[in-house]
């Protein structure tokens, strides 16, 4: 079966959307970047004042929180990204192809330093 080509308005109306859930995956993006970063700066600073000032044990500890925070930022991520790529799947049956998503690149980027950066904090616990 053929596929009519869009009108204007609909063509249009899909390129909105499409930019929508482009718009989202960034915000969902910038938010687990932030859990990432704050709880990777959240474990360094407390490791170093354990190792210099002696501070005794707290009940849950702060290193504790911080690969927490990384993890949720992980875990928010791969979940922002598989709503997006779940929406574009039904944009593209619905209106045919779509350009790719530069924005699922970066969150694969980003998704990458978070390992790393967990890695790299269970690494020294």
């Amino acid at each position: 079966m053929t596929r009519q080509p869009l009108d204007a308005n609909t063509r249009l109306a899909a390129e909105r959307t499409r930019l929508a859930y482009e718009r989202t995956l960034m915000a969902w993006i910038r938010t687990a970047t932030g859990l990432i970063a704050f709880g990777f700066t959240i474990y360094q600073i407390f490791r170093y004042l354990a190792a210099s000032e002696g501070l005794r044990a707290p009940l849950v500890s702060p290193q504790v929180v911080g690969v927490v925070m990384i993890v949720v930022g992980l875990v928010s991520l791969i979940l922002a990204w598989v709503q997006h790529r779940r929406a574009m799947a039904t944009l593209r049956a619905d209106f045919g192809p779509m350009p790719g998503s530069l924005a699922g690149i970066l969150a694969a980027l980003i998704a990458g330093l978070g390992v790393v950066a967990l890695l790299g904090v269970t690494a020294r616990l």
